[in-house]
């Protein structure tokens, strides 16, 4: 069924404080708006009433989404008759009504809404009353009243787009919310379970509330691996994350062939989608010939903190049968740890080997396989 839904942000936001009302004032790096609109972003039709000296504020908030702007009123009901109206020309199935200063609002409380209206002609999230509850007068307690059965409401509240249109057109009385509205006109409404994270901002300290929660919805975390090998030849010493080793033999390459190195460094390019060493130091272009591959994993590091990531962690594996990796692993874990700035907690060398299976288990070369975790907070 078709369901739209209509964000109310006509209202000044007076007690928030502030120069912009605040549905315009930036939180967590975009407008209070903006992120309303995000939060429904998946459903198909979206309509925004606002004050209409806020024009150009809503059509820069606004911009790349399917939004309708609307002129709204002086109360409320009288912003939401506007959305109501607005969709009259093709009314949808469903529509739900949302405070534009609840932007923390989940997906998942947004659809629980829309599947309770399969059943019910209304729905609309809601947190039971678990505090105790008082009366009181010139700053003195002066009663107590029973919590049973209170309820915290929040939005977005669902209806039956036909129904909540006549229910609103037939008031006459102030009302609370659309829900007090619906069961005035005889509409049944569905409690759906609200969550805590869907606030409403009413006061100044309700921006860093908000903020925290997205904050923590905006991080971006991202995997990359890496998976290199090296061919074994002549030489006394192999090179293992900025290591020598010695052995019988060395591995060939066209820099130092640190398999280990190399295999973190393309985890790290893999992460943020910017293809592997080679992309970025053409084995082709003789100045890498015999480089150290603390140059190439450095530059990753360095990529990755331009954008605006930090790694979280490297977990490396090296694959072989010889040379034995635990000897070193200490002192690979800090020469790894010194190039990337990470603690050496967050750094996991390991070995295994093939079980003599395979080009590792013939002892003709090293194989590594690597992981990294980048965060953008």
């Amino acid at each position: 069924m078709d369901t739209a839904v209509i964000i109310v942000a006509a209202g000044r936001g007076t007690r928030a404080g502030g120069a912009l009302p605040k549905q315009w004032r930036e939180i967590a790096g975009k407008p209070v708006a903006r992120w309303t609109l995000e939060a429904f972003a998946h459903l198909p039709r979206l309509v925004l009433v606002i004050h209409p000296d806020d024009r150009a504020l809503a059509e820069a908030v606004a911009a790349g989404l399917p939004v309708t702007l609307v002129d709204g009123a002086e109360d409320r009901a009288g912003s939401v008759r506007a959305g109501l109206a607005a969709l009259a020309d093709a009314p949808p199935e469903r529509v739900l009504i949302h405070d534009v200063a609840r932007p923390c609002v989940s997906r998942a409380n947004i659809d629980a809404v829309v599947a309770a209206l399969a059943t019910h002609p209304g729905a609309a999230p809601a947190l039971a009353v678990t505090d105790a509850l008082w009366t009181g007068e010139n700053g003195q307690v002066t009663g107590t009243r029973d919590r049973t059965g209170l309820y915290r409401a929040q939005t977005p509240q669902g209806f039956r787009y036909a129904e909540i249109a006549a229910a609103h057109a037939a008031q006459t009385d102030a009302a609370a919310d659309d829900v007090q509205v619906a069961r005035a006109a005889g509409l049944d409404v569905a409690i759906v379970p609200g969550e805590e994270r869907n606030l409403k901002i009413t006061g100044p300290e309700d921006f860093a509330r908000a903020e925290t929660l997205l904050k923590g919805d905006a991080m971006d975390i991202r995997l990359g691996n890496g998976y290199d090998v090296h061919r074994f030849g002549a030489g006394d010493h192999v090179v293992l994350c900025g290591i020598k080793v010695p052995h019988g033999r060395g591995l060939q390459g066209h820099s130092d062939a640190d398999v280990g190195m190399h295999a973190v460094t393309d985890a790290l390019y893999g992460a943020m989608a910017e293809g592997d060493i080679g992309r970025h130091f053409p084995p082709s272009d003789p100045q890498w010939k015999g480089a150290a591959s603390e140059i190439f994993l450095r530059h990753a590091v360095e990529l990755a903190g331009s954008k605006g990531f930090a790694i979280s962690n490297i977990d490396l594996t090296l694959i072989c049968e010889r040379p034995k990796i635990g000897p070193h692993a200490a002192e690979m874990t800090a020469e790894m740890a010194r190039i990337t700035g990470l603690a050496p907690d967050r750094i996991s060398i390991k070995a295994t080997t093939s079980e003599r299976l395979g080009f590792t288990g013939r002892e003709e070369g090293i194989a590594a396989i690597a992981t990294a975790t980048l965060v953008k907070p």
